[in-house]
């Protein structure tokens, strides 16, 4: 009786294989959902961040109208197309975007694009060129490219609705 006694005061300590075993299962089946989801929230937040930086340009784009060319989108009728770098006339040589304009999701610098504008003044789009490489994107659609140059177009709609 003493001995049952003994056995049944003894303190075990520590888990057993099988309660390790499930919890590594059960943190196997966490990481396999989560790691999909968490890599979506990183693309987006990217994608995000360049069309916030498109939305940046459009908006220092139409300061450059407004205080060089009096306002005057019309171009010559045709509308209006402004270089972001390079060149005398630029929004970067004007002083309206820092030098150098990275983009977010690269961080590579922007080293040509431009910023159209109808004959009504209206958005036509923004595009951004890198030297970095990457994914050419119109709109929504996106495909990969094997140069070494990476062009990013927005449609004045995708520009206007970031600046909620």
């Amino acid at each position: 009786m003493q001995a049952i006694l003994k056995r049944l005061k003894k303190e075990e300590k520590g888990f057993t294989l099988i309660e390790l075993l499930a919890v590594i299962v059960i943190l196997a089946v966490i990481a396999v959902i989560a790691v999909p989801l968490i890599s979506n929230i990183i693309g987006n937040t990217k994608k995000d961040a360049d069309v916030a930086t498109a939305r940046q340009i459009y908006d220092a784009a139409r300061l450059y109208v407004t205080a060089e060319k009096n306002g005057d989108f019309t171009g010559g009728g045709t509308g209006l197309t402004i270089s972001i770098v390079g060149g005398t006339d630029s929004l970067q040589a004007k002083g309206y975007l820092e030098n150098p304009i990275l983009l977010p999701s690269t961080k590579a610098n922007i080293t040509g694009g431009e910023v159209k504008f109808s004959a009504t003044g209206s958005l036509t789009s923004v595009s951004l060129t890198t030297v970095a490489g990457g994914t050419v994107e119109t709109g929504v659609t996106s495909v990969t490219t094997t140069h070494t140059a990476s062009s990013k177009v927005y449609d004045g709609s995708t520009v206007i609705k970031s600046g909620k």
